[in-house]
C-alpha cells in the first residue's frame, strides 16, 4: 500500500550505454524495495525524451541507477539540476571527474592516496610499440564495470608490438588508459553518507575464475567469489576503509560510492593501490555495495531508503551541485 507520507521516487534505468542490462536490474531491485515499503515508484527506462518523462512524472526525488554514459559522467546530473530535481549519488562536478580514469588520479594522488602510475596513449601507436615495459593494463578513460579492459603480457596473444587485426579496446576507443600491472589481489571497500558522515562498510576480496575482474566475471553469477569480509590483515582492511573514505571525501561523492583496489600482499602496505571510485555503484543481486551492507546489518530495503533519504538532504541544503 503506498504511503502519503513517503516520497514519490522516480527509478531511472536502462538506457543506452554498455552497463544497460546492469542498469536496469539495478533499477528494478530499487523499485521492488521502494514498492515494498510502501514508495510510490514511477519506473523510467531511459530514452531521449527522458526529461519530458521524468517532468510529466513530477517525482518528488529520482533515484539514479544509471550506470556508464551518460547517466554516471555529468549528463543526467546537469539536466536533474536544471529541472531543479533531487536526485541520488554524486553532483555534476564529481560525476565528470570520478568517471574519467586520468582526472581521478590527478585529484587523489596529491591527497596521498595511492593510485597506479600510467599516461594516456592513442591507440593506434599501440601498434608500433609498447607504451610500457609488458605487463601493462589498458583501459578505457571513461568507462565502467572494467568495459574494455585488458591485461597485456609476454605471452598475450595479441602479437608483440599488438596487431592491428587483435581483439582489444584499441579496435574500440581512440585513446586508453596505459597503467602497470599490479600483480596480486582485487579488494573493493563501499562508503555510504548518512547524517553523521561518510562510514565504511567493510572490505571484500573478489576471487576470480580465470582471467580478471572484467564485465563478464562481475555480472556472470559463479565466475567471481566474493569474500566478505576480506580474509586480510586488520591493517590492510583499516587503510583500504581509510583510502575509501578519503577517496569519497576528496572526490565530493555523495549518496554511495565504491572504491576498488590492487593488493600486492608481497609488499604489506606498500602493496596496496587505488584503481577507480565507482560513483553510482550496481545494486543488482551480484553488487558488492548491498552484499557488504547486508554484513554491516543494512538489509537491502534499509539500504535504498537510506540512499534516498540523503539525496533529500542534501537537496535541501544544496545549491544543486557538490
Amino acid at each position: 500500500m503506498i504511503s502519503a507520507d513517503k516520497p514519490h521516487v522516480a527509478v531511472l534505468m536502462g538506457g543506452w550505454a554498455n552497463e544497460r542490462e546492469v542498469s536496469l536490474m539495478s533499477g528494478k531491485g530499487v523499485a521492488d524495495a521502494l514498492e515494498g515499503r510502501g514508495y510510490r515508484v514511477t519506473r523510467i527506462d531511459m530514452g531521449r525524451d527522458v526529461a519530458a518523462r521524468i517532468a510529466e512524472a513530477a517525482p518528488d526525488v529520482v533515484f539514479n541507477a544509471l550506470h556508464g554514459v551518460p547517466g554516471e559522467d555529468g549528463t543526467v546530473q546537469g539536466m536533474l539540476d536544471l529541472m531543479g530535481v533531487p536526485y541520488t549519488h554524486s553532483g555534476l562536478a564529481t560525476s565528470v571527474i570520478a568517471i574519467d580514469k586520468q582526472l581521478t588520479k590527478q585529484a587523489l594522488v596529491p591527497r596521498g592516496i595511492p593510485m597506479p602510475g600510467g599516461r594516456i596513449v592513442r591507440s593506434a601507436d599501440l601498434h608500433d610499440g609498447d607504451p610500457l615495459p609488458r605487463p601493462y593494463v589498458l583501459k578505457p578513460v571513461n568507462e565502467g564495470s572494467s568495459v574494455g579492459v585488458a591485461i597485456v603480457t609476454d605471452d598475450s596473444n595479441v602479437g608483440n608490438p599488438i596487431a592491428r587485426d587483435a581483439v582489444g579496446p584499441w579496435q574500440d576507443f581512440a585513446e586508453l588508459l596505459a597503467e602497470p600491472f599490479i600483480k596480486g589481489r582485487e579488494l573493493t571497500t563501499a562508503v555510504i553518507d548518512s547524517a553523521d558522515g561518510p562510514r565504511a562498510l567493510g572490505v571484500t576480496e573478489l576471487i576470480i575464475e580465470g582471467g580478471f575482474y572484467d564485465y563478464e566475471h562481475k555480472y556472470t553469477e559463479g565466475r567471481t567469489t566474493h569474500v566478505c569480509p576480506a580474509d586480510i590483515p586488520a591493517e590492510i582492511a583499516a587503510l583500504c576503509e581509510e583510502f575509501a573514505i578519503r577517496a569519497h571525501q576528496v572526490l565530493e561523492c555523495r549518496g554511495t560510492s565504491r572504491t576498488d583496489f590492487r593488493w600486492d600482499d608481497s609488499e604489506g602496505e606498500d602493496g596496496l593501490f587505488v584503481l577507480e571510485t565507482n560513483t553510482q555503484p550496481g545494486m543488482t543481486p551480484l553488487s558488492l555495495v548491498p552484499e557488504q551492507a547486508q554484513q554491516a546489518g543494512i538489509a537491502y530495503p534499509d539500504l535504498v531508503e537510506m540512499i534516498v533519504a540523503e539525496a533529500l538532504r542534501h537537496h535541501g541544503g544544496s545549491d544543486g551541485d557538490n
